[in-house]
């Protein structure tokens, strides 16, 4: 069974930036597909982003490309969004998830772990 922990939530102002990490601890981390998902109040949670097991591919959702950057450190087990020109529209609780994929997948429910979120506050 995979822990997923994520740090770096906070407030910032339109156009500024933050990097959010997620930590993975189980025996399938390095095999393990990584996204990112967020939910605002009153929405559901939508795909922002994800990599597969070897860092070799990403996905994005439209909203935030060329804004938003996934990565895995040489560890495998860490996975950064470093999220640039923050709009308010980008105010969510943002989860970490894995699933045992090769490409990286837009779906939800191709994701067997979550992480309990962190939020991020986007003031305009």
């Amino acid at each position: 069974q995979e822990q997923l922990v994520e740090s770096g939530g906070g407030l910032v102002q339109a156009g500024g930036s933050l990097r959010l990490s997620c930590a993975a601890s189980g025996r399938t981390s390095s095999t393990s597909g990584m996204g990112w998902f967020r939910q605002a109040p009153g929405k559901e949670r939508e795909f922002v982003a994800a990599i597969s097991w070897s860092g070799g591919a990403s996905l994005y959702a439209d909203s935030v490309k060329g804004r938003f950057t996934i990565s895995r450190d040489k560890t495998w087990n860490t996975v950064i969004l470093l999220m640039n020109s923050l709009k308010p529209e980008d105010t969510a609780v943002y989860f970490c998830a894995a699933g045992k994929y090769m490409l990286p997948r837009a779906s939800r429910y191709d994701y067997d772990y979550w992480g309990q979120g962190t939020q991020v506050t986007v003031s305009s």
